[in-house]
């Protein structure tokens, strides 16, 4: 029989194959990166479940169990997790604290398909559990620095030319900003926190200890960051990325038009402009009260006919309107003032090359 793996750094390193027996609902609420769900329960039979657990113990609640989790229905999920444990010899099983439910599941493979197939002792709560750890220590243990700018300077980009660079933009799927939705959703909280917590396990593997990350706000579109790391982020020290306005509007009108329409239509087809037609409406209307009356209407009649032009011909110069707009009327007025307001924090400012090579040599300093 096997003994239950507790190494939760290797899995994690390793990018071990992992078979969640948990129900669909537990599932989405939380889970880690690559991570197959074949439930030993659906989410109606759990709840089921458990109400005969609360009203009659636990024996009638397996019982129950039993009858409901039989025959076809059993047939095929056995057959399901078979596939998968022949597919992924090296993998691992597990329920939600590594109980009954992946024993079970673990018992019938065994006796069903003839496959011993190991399972994750402490299940999701024990791997959940050392990943909040691993960005608890590393905020305690480890040296951050801020990249900072104005909007549509780039930071994305040149944070990613960076061996030591976490991108919790990528990791939320989302650009930061009112603007920053994608065609494609994203993460719960806790799989945004367990993604971040994996990019820092994988690079403090290799060494790293020195970490740049992006200045943002305490969520990013819809995930929170961690409340230990945003803590840290009001003195952490920074590094400010600077461009021209001109290559600014260029940057912006490529990323949140001419790319997102694409991946608008890539991911929604023949419905996607009109689709990112109405979120580029949103995102403005998302910011009305801050722009104010007249100037969200003036924005508002660009944007419109930005998008009726574009639509007609598929061109995209009109946007550069409501673009070069919002970012002198609006965002970079803000950006002076939190440039003003964090100063004494930094510590170098210049264009992308002269940054990213200050922050390569800043990591051979303090190493």
């Amino acid at each position: 029989m096997s003994v239950d793996f507790t190494d939760y750094r290797d899995i994690f390193l390793n990018d071990r194959p992992l078979m969640d027996a948990r129900a669909p609902i537990e599932f989405h609420k939380g889970a880690f990166p690559g991570v197959v769900n074949l439930p030993l329960m659906n989410d109606i039979e759990r709840q089921r479940i458990g109400t005969c657990y609360k009203q009659h113990g636990q024996q009638a609640a397996i019982e129950l169990g039993h009858q409901l989790v039989s025959g076809a229905v059993k047939a095929g999920r056995i057959e399901a997790w078979a596939d998968f444990a022949r597919a992924h010899p090296d993998g691992y099983l597990y329920c939600f604290r590594g109980g009954l439910r992946s024993q079970i599941t673990q018992q019938w493979l065994r006796d069903e398909a003839g496959i011993d197939y190991p399972r994750i002792g402490g299940g999701y709560k024990a791997m959940r559990s050392f990943l909040i750890d691993t960005l608890d220590d590393a905020v305690a243990q480890c040296d951050f620095v801020l990249l900072g700018g104005m909007t549509g300077t780039g930071k994305t980009e040149a944070l990613v030319q960076l061996r030591n660079g976490l991108d919790l933009e990528g990791h939320a799927n989302h650009r930061g900003s009112s603007f920053g939705k994608r065609a494609t959703g994203q993460p719960s909280n806790i799989d945004f926190e367990n993604r971040l917590a994996i990019d820092i396990l994988k690079k403090r593997a290799t060494g790293i200890e020195q970490f740049v990350l992006e200045d943002e706000s305490r969520v990013v579109g819809s995930c929170a960051l961690p409340l230990p790391l945003y803590q840290g982020m009001q003195q952490y020290p920074m590094v400010w990325l600077e461009d021209s306005f001109e290559h600014r509007v260029e940057r912006i009108l490529r990323d949140y038009v001419v790319d997102l329409s694409a991946e608008f239509c890539a991911v929604h087809g023949e419905a996607g402009f009109a689709l990112f037609g109405e979120r580029l409406l949103a995102s403005l209307n998302n910011v009305q009260k801050r722009l104010g009356g007249e100037r969200h209407r003036r924005m508002l009649v660009l944007m419109e006919e930005a998008l009726a032009e574009q639509g007609r011909t598929g061109a995209v110069d009109l946007h550069r309107g409501w673009i070069e707009g919002l970012l002198g009327e609006y965002y970079d007025p803000m950006y002076v003032f939190q440039r003003e307001k964090k100063g004494a924090r930094i510590e170098f400012a210049g264009e992308r090359e002269a940054v990213i090579e200050y922050l390569r040599q800043r990591v051979n300093q303090k190493g």
